[in-house]
């Protein structure tokens, strides 16, 4: 039987949120800091420790403060629109690094530990399976879900199924059409990537010419606000023309389609990637001697080599790591034992993308903007 003790729980800094987008300041600059630490050479490490020893230095779970009661033993599911490429494994970290921080802060064992589950579908476009992998976990009634959405509507049944059974959900990344459902919202701003790209290509063919977006699913959240905010821009350029605009849910083979947009449009100027997946496969095609500029999404090993080699003028990368870890702390509070202090989580948090380029790609201030396999 699970003890009825109850503990308390906050970030420090969690409130405080930056404008009204609601972009993480302090919060961001200490996940940020987090991370770095795994990236540092084994004797900047040690160091480190040694500072954490003497008490110079607090680590990560010190940084959680007394402020919002949980339950001993709750059980966190994530269900994520997918489980593979570099940008959900650094989301996955983030996660598994708040559980365990949360853990040591409270000196939780055993039975008393929070626990995570980290589950989805291979494949970002298999809807299909991200569906019945939230049926099997709602029906294992975790203390709260974390979820990323594949497709904007199609997890309405799913959402109220939650609600009726007290499971509060907290959306990451790719937020969901019915979002009174939801908690709270942790990931990018996604419409200031599309203008950030938008701003870069237009810049980089000088304000003219014919550019293509090849984009992810249409029915993604975060797929829809970039590409709105990329077109919103690109109004205040009349002499720039988009002349496709693909999804990966639209088409048979979204690299045969791609292929042929260049071979369609040889006087391609420019082409915008929306995110990992895309952004890969483009770079893999043949683009003749001539390639449009590409602006791409997520900073992945494969976009950080074009980056270096000219292949591609730069990309509007996320913080993955930092949205993994948020959303933990943003569904620790949503599942407090006092109702009133889990209302008060703060609903919609969004994270400012960075611009890497060859200017900046090896500044070491934009690592955690940088993904590894």
């Amino acid at each position: 039987m699970k003890k009825a003790a109850v503990v308390v729980l906050l970030l420090a800094g969690v409130a405080a949120v930056a404008g009204e987008a609601g972009i993480m300041d302090g919060f961001g600059n200490f996940v940020a800091d987090v991370q770095a630490e795994d990236e540092l050479p084994d004797n900047e490490k040690a160091q480190n420790e040694s500072e954490e020893v003497t008490g110079e230095e607090e680590d990560s779970a010190s940084k959680i403060d007394t402020s919002i009661t949980i339950g001993t033993g709750s059980r966190i599911a994530v269900v994520s629109k997918a489980t593979d490429g570099e940008y959900w494994k650094l989301v996955h970290r983030g996660m598994e690094d708040a559980v365990k921080d949360i853990n040591t802060a409270y000196d939780f064992s055993s039975d008393d530990a929070v626990t995570m589950t980290f589950e989805g579908p291979s494949d970002e476009q298999d809807v299909e399976t991200q569906i019945n992998t939230l049926d099997a976990v709602i029906a294992e009634n975790p203390t709260v879900l974390c979820m990323s959405a594949s497709d904007i509507e199609s997890c309405q049944a799913q959402l109220e199924a939650a609600s009726e059974n007290g499971i509060p959900v907290v959306v990451f990344d790719s937020n969901v059409n019915e979002d009174e459902l939801v908690a709270a919202f942790r990931g990018t701003d996604n419409t200031y990537v599309g203008k950030l790209a938008a701003e870069k290509l237009a810049d980089a063919i000088g304000g003219s010419g014919k550019i293509a977006v090849f984009s992810a699913q249409e029915k993604t959240e975060s797929s829809q606000k970039r590409v709105g905010g990329f077109k919103e821009t690109l109004m205040e350029y009349p002499d720039i023309t988009i002349v496709s605009e693909l999804y990966t849910d639209k088409v048979d083979d979204m690299e045969t389609a791609m292929a042929d947009v260049l071979n369609r449009y040889p006087d391609l100027s420019g082409v915008f990637c929306t995110n990992e997946d895309v952004s890969d496969l483009y770079l893999s095609l043949d683009k003749g001697e001539k390639a449009p500029v590409m602006v791409g999404v997520d900073a992945t090993t494969v976009q950080q080599k074009a980056i270096a080699d000219g292949q591609e003028l730069g990309t509007v990368s996320q913080d993955p790591y930092a949205i993994g870890y948020q959303t933990i702390i943003a569904a620790a509070q949503a599942m407090s034992t006092d109702v009133q202090k889990a209302a008060e989580v703060e609903k919609n948090v969004l994270l400012e993308p960075e611009w890497i380029d060859a200017s900046n790609i090896s500044d070491e201030t934009n690592s955690n903007y940088l993904y590894s396999k």
